[in-house]
């Protein structure tokens, strides 16, 4: 989503002073070269097989091709065909539609148990070729239909049709039908034959390999737009709050993780805020996702919160889950409606195996809220544990505040090239690099991420949201 807000580029003193800090971050974790491992043994065969004899060499693989025969001159054109091919080609000759129907492979769900019939990589099929066996077709229209049973029938089959010089126009209807090729019998000899036959497969394969590829690009598009939709739109109407959210999911070519987040205001005034994380990163977890974002703004709507809120979304956690392995961390703030006086405000702070967030002081560093009264990750302990509460913590918000909510994904990953993690002090003084750059709402997010990577040395593979709330006095915004 693209950043939005008043954030103002750094100066270049300011800019400078970031990427000494950044570089200073990674050369203090990077290893010293009297820690580098030499090269590993190569390893060795417990032990050789005794030569056998040697395989005979297997002849190259070929396709099958039915030939649908008619009457007339075309036999010694097959006979001639069956020739040029060779041995590695599997020449197979039926008499009418109605035999080649019966060669073919039966519609699925179709077929007898234990039947089994040749798969045919290209049919040869003469328009010429009579509905039964000695009945010539007086009909062309005839031979059209017998190639259209082909087709319904084997639709990933290559077929090359044959007609004399009058037929020449069914040749073209045929290949608007779907043939791959159409040639004139007079002008043509086995060395041609076998030539086209070749081409039309190849042909067939490439039209297959397109049409899949066209399928993929519909079921990516679709899937796109289905996740894009998934995501929430917080509804904040009269909250006076600037909203900055960034969503990234670790999975390659996807738009939804297993990480959530949500926003809403209530009737009462109350903005309630929710930041989650199904543990996992595939789909399952993106869609169980989903389904704890959208219970939990139905549940808020319907009056619920605090802990009778987080015991029932454990319940549809619990009925959702695909194992009762899979846990889910939250975060969850309800902001009190602000005083009338414009004094400091307050909200509540409910914790079930998160991250704490970071309150952004505008004149001093990040401070991380305390952890002292958070609870288990939900689907954790079962919701009658003694353990299993989540009580709230009472938290003052001074005038100009900003609250930075996030998932494990923004401090789990690597700085340089060692084993150790960012963590929560190493973003409690990230953003304190940032926010002494003058970058703030949509910027000072954006560069955070951006910094997080270029010390992971890439991209992160963990699913990546991040929160920023702050009190505004003019009309909302999003970024």
């Amino acid at each position: 989503m693209p950043a939005t807000g008043d954030g103002r580029a750094p100066d270049a003193t300011s800019s400078a002073g970031t990427a000494e800090r950044s570089r200073s971050r990674r050369a203090h974790s990077a290893p010293r070269p009297d820690q580098a491992a030499g090269p590993a043994p190569i390893p060795h065969p417990r032990s050789t097989p005794a030569p056998g004899p040697a395989e005979p060499a297997r002849p190259a693989a070929g396709f099958r091709v039915l030939v649908v025969e008619g009457d007339g001159p075309g036999h010694t054109l097959f006979d001639s065909l069956a020739a040029e091919l060779g041995q590695h080609v599997e020449l197979h000759r039926v008499d009418g539609i109605r035999e080649a129907l019966a060669a073919l492979p039966p519609h699925p769900g179709t077929g007898r148990r234990g039947q089994r019939t040749a798969d045919f990589q290209c049919v040869l099929l003469d328009l010429g070729a009579p509905d039964e066996p000695g009945e010539p077709s007086s009909d062309p229209s005839d031979g059209l239909d017998g190639l259209r049973e082909l087709l319904q029938r084997a639709p990933h089959t290559a077929v090359v049709v044959l007609t004399d010089a009058a037929g020449a126009e069914l040749g073209a209807a045929a290949v608007a039908a779907g043939a791959q090729d159409f040639l004139l019998r007079q002008d043509t000899g086995g060395p041609l034959l076998a030539r086209a036959l070749r081409y039309a497969v190849e042909r067939k394969r490439a039209d297959e390999s397109q049409r899949r590829l066209v399928e993929a690009e519909i079921r990516g598009q679709e899937n796109a737009r289905l996740q894009r939709h998934l995501l929430p739109t917080p509804l904040l109407d009269g909250a006076d709050l600037a909203f900055t959210r960034r969503y990234r999911p670790g999975r390659r070519r996807a738009l939804l993780g297993g990480d959530f987040y949500d926003a809403v205001r209530t009737k009462d005034g109350r903005v309630h805020v929710v930041i989650g994380d199904v543990c996992g990163h595939g789909p399952d977890e993106a869609a169980l996702g989903v389904a704890l974002r959208i219970a939990w703004r139905t549940l808020v709507f319907a009056g619920l919160t605090g802990q009778h809120l987080l015991t029932t979304l454990q319940h549809v956690l619990e009925h959702e889950r695909r194992s009762d392995e899979i846990f889910a961390t939250l975060c969850m703030v309800v902001l009190d409606a602000p005083p009338e006086d414009g004094g400091p405000e307050s909200a509540e702070l409910y914790l079930a195996g998160h991250p704490a967030p970071l309150l952004l002081d505008p004149d001093g560093p990040p401070v991380l809220l305390p952890l002292d009264q958070a609870g288990p990750a939900l689907g954790l302990l079962p919701c009658d544990a003694t353990h299993s509460v989540w009580p709230a913590l009472r938290v003052e918000l001074s005038p100009g505040w900003r609250l930075l909510m996030y998932t494990d994904g923004l401090v789990e990953g690597k700085v340089g090239a060692g084993s150790p993690r960012l963590g929560q002090e190493g973003l409690i003084e990230l953003i304190a690099d940032h926010q002494a750059a003058g970058l703030t709402r949509g910027r000072l997010v954006d560069s955070a991420i951006a910094e997080v990577e270029e010390l992971n040395g890439g991209a992160l593979t963990d699913d990546v949201a991040v929160l920023l709330l702050e009190r505004n006095p003019v009309p909302v915004i999003m970024g």
